[in-house]
């Protein structure tokens, strides 16, 4: 532990030409006093640390000492590709090995292109989580990433939603959707975090298993076993979640209903529904706008019950005409509202 803080500090030195005491202590995760100690220890072992005295003090190499030790671990080397996702590293577990590449990285560089970081992190950062979510990271997230990287065989237990059964009620549709808990055994091939959702691309681990995806907020246990999985090398995890991405927003839209809707209601319809894509075809289908220039849409939607939310935050600018059902919900709706207002 303290073999590894030494050439962390070294490396800090290297990449900046002084650090104060307070600086090292923040970086290093220890007091100052045990920045003082660590100095001395340098010292002694040959590596010329240098303290200056004084309120401008701090300590720094010199006669421009550079440690060789500047070589990358495996894992440091692969997580030196995830550097723009700091938030998912940190959820993963992995963000000690990436601050290391990092810093190892800097001391590499020549003196002209010591910025280069600093000056690419000022300029770009990536934010995942969609506005308005408070994200949650799944407490068994580590130790799946952890069997990711390893390639290691899992055993995992997963709440697995059954299917919903819509049943008519009154004039309203219900859904009731229980929970089953099963067991899997699994081979992890990659994490994808989507809008701030973690997500498991995995395959059965009996032959011939298909690739699946799994929400790790769904898993209620994960133990990995001894036993490593050999990898399809014809797997590409972009393009497989790009397809089932576009399979599922497909699959989930089992409904559909008519309405006839205003031109700033057609411009709200991407935000109330959250699927552009959508709307942008059921615009393309519609026919010519009647003469208060309102269009007759036929729009996919995932149920009844998610339509009314949906459609009632456009207002005025949209009218349901199909489903009966539907429409009438609408109905009831504008006339509690008029009695509301007046």
């Amino acid at each position: 532990m303290r073999a590894a803080r030494l050439i962390k500090m070294v490396l800090l030195l290297q990449a900046r030409p002084t650090m104060t005491a307070t600086e090292l202590a923040r970086e290093l995760e220890v007091s100052e006093r045990t920045v003082t100690r660590d100095a001395q220890a340098l010292a002694e072992a040959g590596v010329p640390v240098y303290a200056d005295r004084g309120r401008a003090g701090g300590y720094r190499l010199v006669g421009g000492y550079r440690t060789r030790l500047t070589g990358l671990a495996r894992s440091e080397a692969e997580v030196l590709f995830l550097s723009g996702v700091p938030g998912a590293l940190r959820e993963m577990g992995l963000e000690d090995a990436a601050s290391a590449a990092r810093l190892k990285v800097s001391a590499a560089l020549l003196p002209s292109l010591k910025d280069a970081p600093s000056t690419a992190a000022q300029r770009f950062h990536l934010d995942a989580p969609g506005w308005w979510q408070e994200p949650k990271t799944p407490e068994l997230l580590p130790a799946v990433a952890e069997a990711v990287w390893d390639d290691r065989c899992v055993r995992v237990g997963y709440r697995r939603p059954a299917r919903r059964e819509a049943k008519r009620a009154t004039e309203r549709a219900t859904e009731r959707a229980t929970e089953r808990e099963v067991e899997r055994d699994l081979e992890p091939y990659g994490l994808v975090l989507k809008a701030g959702v973690w997500y498991l691309c995995a395959r059965a681990a009996e032959k011939g298993g298909d690739f699946r995806v799994y929400r790790l907020d769904r898993f209620t246990a994960v133990a990995a076993g001894e036993a490593r999985f050999v990898r399809d090398e014809g797997f590409d995890l972009p393009r497989f979640w790009e397809a089932r991405a576009e399979e599922f927003a497909r699959t989930v839209l089992r409904d559909t209903v008519v309405v006839r809707v205003s031109p700033a209601g057609a411009a709200l319809l991407p935000y109330t529904t959250g699927d552009r894509g959508v709307v942008r075809e059921a615009l393309e289908r519609a026919g010519e706008p009647d003469e208060e220039g309102r269009l007759t849409l036929t729009l996919p939607v995932e149920s009844q019950e998610v339509a009314y939310s949906q459609l009632m935050a456009v207002g005025p600018e949209l009218e349901v005409l199909e489903p009966a059902e539907l429409r009438t919900r609408f109905t009831e709706a504008a006339r509690a509202l008029r009695q509301l207002y007046e």
